[in-house]
């Protein structure tokens, strides 16, 4: 069965009982497209090739430690107004 994404991109889509039969197959399709493992007819996980899966990890957002910034991002931040629904999540800060 082949889905097709928002962007276009096709994806193989198939049961985790056709996976198991036929993990040699699948593997040769993840190192040209993402294959997506389904259980009871739900998205459960996605094979693809370590060079996908190693670009995408270069993607992730790396945090910044506050040394990092600029004068100008501190001044920023010194002016930044939170919304009042904000307030809620106070007890995390202690």
């Amino acid at each position: 069965m082949r889905t097709f994404l928002c962007s276009g991109d096709p994806m193989a889509r198939v049961p985790a009982s056709e996976f198991q039969r036929e993990f040699g197959r699948l593997r040769g399709v993840a190192h040209r497209e993402a294959v997506i493992v389904t259980s009871h007819g739900r998205d459960d996980v996605v094979l693809l090739s370590a060079e996908e899966y190693q670009r995408l990890r270069s993607l992730d957002r790396r945090a910044m430690h506050v040394s990092d910034l600029t004068d100008e991002e501190l001044a920023a931040l010194d002016n930044v107004e939170f919304p009042s629904e904000a307030a809620r999540y106070n007890h995390e800060m202690t």
